[in-house]
């Protein structure tokens, strides 16, 4: 027997019920709760908001402060903000700093969802799909996310991150999407600047013969590569070894480093800039078995500053500012929300460089 649809009255008492029972609700979770398109929960939220008894927020609704009733009044300040999904790659290293600064700009003004991914496109997608409710998650109002950047996987997901109904803020990368290849909104850090200044500062001390090091398996490698070899073109220094290692927990780590240092010896490096802090300690602590000393024999400036400080000796480090990365991606997200009609915002932060022991000598 065929069920009669319920009636406009029926249906919009229901749709309030159900943005009451969730503090808010999208556009996508209501067309699934009530059994209509979507289409027609726009009309019906059009209808409430012009009525007043729901408040528009961006791809859905909640119910206006000023109409819920004394004894909600804590639940209806939570139901009031908007709730923003986060995946980030990591939850041990870098992304524990930018969290801290998200929760800080969110604290008072948005409810943060924390999904911990990883460097694979289709668990960050797994993450991202359940935050905006395809498999029945909580719906989010917007995302900040930090999905791989490069090779096809990565332009797939930035294609399904542009055409979400919802605001997306990328943090530490850059994607464009959709059929004009438009990029997506983001906060980053200029790592190319953080290198150069590594350079920089490795010149001043009177360092000519220079090294460089890189994670073959970080993001960032390629913007601090070429940064820190445009400085040195522009300083007329010679970089006289360029490697890519496997990262420190890796088991080819230990052969990498011993190759770092072979080649430091075989060709008078100085100074190096490694990427990023574990495997510059680790580094360091191989070169003190050779012989070769932190940096009286060979400077060295570490990229991160997660632990660089605590090394011995401490390490020089260029710190990109992972908290304000976060807490800036908070910003643009919750001004998105305000006004979908805005300039889309590509940020760029400065990172800082903290001299430190290891070269803070003389030079050569």
């Amino acid at each position: 027997m065929t069920q009669e649809a319920p009636l406009p009255s029926e249906r919009r008492a229901r749709l309030i019920a159900r943005v009451r029972e969730t503090g808010s609700a999208r556009v996508s979770d209501l067309s699934r709760v009530l059994g209509v398109t979507p289409v027609t929960v726009r009309r019906d939220l059009a209808v409430l908001v012009m009525d007043g008894a729901l408040e528009k927020v961006h791809g859905g609704a909640r119910i206006p402060a000023r109409t819920a009733g004394k004894q909600d009044v804590e639940d209806t300040a939570d139901a009031g903000q908007p709730t923003i999904g986060v995946v980030v790659p990591s939850l041990d290293y870098y992304w524990p700093e930018v969290i801290r600064g998200a929760r800080g700009a969110a604290d008072g003004t948005a409810r943060l969802i924390l999904r911990g991914g990883s460097y694979d496109v289709d668990q960050i997608r797994h993450q991202l799909a359940a935050l905006v409710g395809e498999d029945g998650g909580p719906g989010v109002d917007g995302l900040l996310v930090a999905p791989p950047a490069s090779g096809p996987d990565a332009t797939e997901l930035g294609d399904w991150l542009a055409g979400l109904d919802l605001p997306v803020v990328l943090m530490e990368r850059r994607l464009v999407g959709g059929p004009y290849r438009e990029p997506l909104e983001s906060v980053a850090t200029d790592h190319a600047l953080g290198s150069g200044t590594a350079a920089r500062h490795l010149a001043e001390r009177g360092h000519r013969q220079v090294g460089l090091v890189t994670s073959r398996t970080s993001p960032h490698s390629g913007a601090v590569r070429r940064g820190f070899l445009a400085a040195a073109e522009d300083l007329a220094f010679d970089v006289v070894l360029d490697l890519e290692t496997a990262p420190l927990a890796d088991p080819d780590w230990a052969a990498d480093a011993a190759s770092v240092l072979d080649r430091c010896a075989e060709t008078g490096v100085t100074a190096v800039l490694v990427h990023s802090d574990r495997e510059a300690i680790s580094l360091v602590e191989l070169a003190r078995e050779r012989g070769v000393r932190v940096p009286a024999d060979l400077a060295v400036v570490a990229y991160d500053d997660e632990v660089a400080a605590l090394a011995d000796p401490p390490l020089t480090a260029v710190s990109p500012p992972k908290a304000a990365i976060g807490a800036g991606a908070v910003e643009l997200l919750t001004r998105r929300l305000a006004d979908a009609d805005r300039p889309v915002h590509r940020i760029e932060l400065s990172p800082r460089l903290i001299v430190r022991g290891s070269s803070a000598g003389s030079g050569v």
